[in-house]
């Protein structure tokens, strides 16, 4: 059956979510604006879009053959994936690898400090909340995913951790942390969202340069070309 684009069921600061023809399933259009600190900076990054889709299904492709489930289905342009439709749990899951952005500001620990064992936090995913940090207590009081799920949830992040850490390195890249997000269809869980700069904090491996969107938020200059860069390395000239 082709997939056929119908009415808009979200648009989110990144993306803009359809429905389709084909039950269960969604499309994402990633845009080229950009946000910081919960939208209160907002512009644009031009490519940013076409960077994040494409990286996004590579990635995602490389978990799925780790054995990752994962809401991507199929690329369908330069913007636009097919997706499975989930319900999004409302809870961001960042691992951490090495010390930097809020992390450092909460400990006093210089940016740039490796973590020897890799750090799982949580954040409860409300914009005017600001998405505070929550733990599993707090998740339980608020019924937002039960034990099993958010044990799940903490285990696939640090096997995505595991799977992609050495998978950038060998491409000369940093993972230093990155943010997901799941979602169920039916009784079964998968990663969903994005996996690019935008949600993945991403240095130079010798040089420790900044390759995702601390630029724009600390107004660095250069995000476009860093966002390129990353592309370069990460994503196949074929794909």
């Amino acid at each position: 059956m082709t997939v056929e684009t119908r009415e808009k069921l979200y648009e989110g600061k990144a993306k803009i979510v359809y429905e389709t023809n084909q039950p269960g399933r969604i499309i994402q259009y990633f845009k080229d604006d950009a946000t910081a600190f919960n939208a209160l900076k907002k512009g644009t990054i031009l490519g940013k879009g076409v960077i994040n889709n494409r990286m996004s299904a590579v990635l995602f492709e490389v978990l799925e053959r780790a054995g990752v489930p994962t809401h991507y289905l199929e690329t369908l342009s330069d913007r636009e994936m097919l997706c499975r439709r989930l319900d999004i749990i409302k809870i961001e899951t960042i691992v951490r690898n090495v010390v930097a952005g809020s992390l450092a500001k909460r400990t006093g620990l210089e940016e740039g400090t490796p973590i020897k064992q890799p750090i799982v936090e949580l954040y409860y995913k409300s914009d005017p909340l600001g998405d505070p940090m929550l733990n599993d207590d707090h998740v339980r009081m608020m019924r937002l995913a039960t034990p099993a799920e958010l044990s799940w949830m903490k285990k696939t992040a640090l096997r995505v951790n595991t799977v992609l850490k050495p998978h950038l390195t060998r491409r000369g890249i940093l993972l230093v942390d990155f943010k997901l997000e799941f979602g169920r269809q039916g009784r079964k869980l998968y990663l969903g969202d994005e996996i690019s700069p935008d949600t993945c904090r991403l240095w130079d491996s010798r040089s420790k340069e900044r390759l995702d969107k601390d630029r724009f938020r600390r107004d660095m200059g250069g995000v476009e070309e860093a966002y390129a860069e990353v592309y370069r390395r990460l994503v196949p000239a074929s794909t």
